[in-house]
């Protein structure tokens, strides 16, 4: 299990142990964190489940590849830390992740 923190706009803390493999995405979902709309169910095919990478974690987390690139085209208020928290995939190298949540998705 690996630790995934999940800052809601509103400044909401939601602490989660995630199994190692799942996305940011799917333990959002399954946790109810709101603003994480999800709405193709993590194919990378909207931007319904936009993230900011805290700044510490962003070499960690990597820069998106093309197809997420096109679909962040879509999100609201990108930023140089926005990703689709359906492209990341927790591991041990992820454990004690932070994101935060936008005001709102596309």
């Amino acid at each position: 299990m690996t630790k995934l923190s999940i800052i809601a706009f509103d400044g909401t803390r939601h602490e989660l142990e995630v199994q190692t493999g799942s996305t940011v995405m799917e333990n959002a979902v399954r946790n109810s964190v709101p603003g994480i709309e999800a709405e193709c169910g993590g194919a990378c095919a909207c931007a319904t489940c936009h993230v900011y990478i805290d700044e510490a974690w962003t070499a960690a987390v990597g820069a998106p590849e093309a197809m997420e690139e096109d679909m962040l085209d879509f999100a609201y208020d990108v930023r140089p830390t926005s990703r689709l928290s359906c492209q990341i995939k927790m591991s041990d190298a992820l454990d004690g992740l932070v994101v935060h949540v936008p005001e709102r998705q596309a």
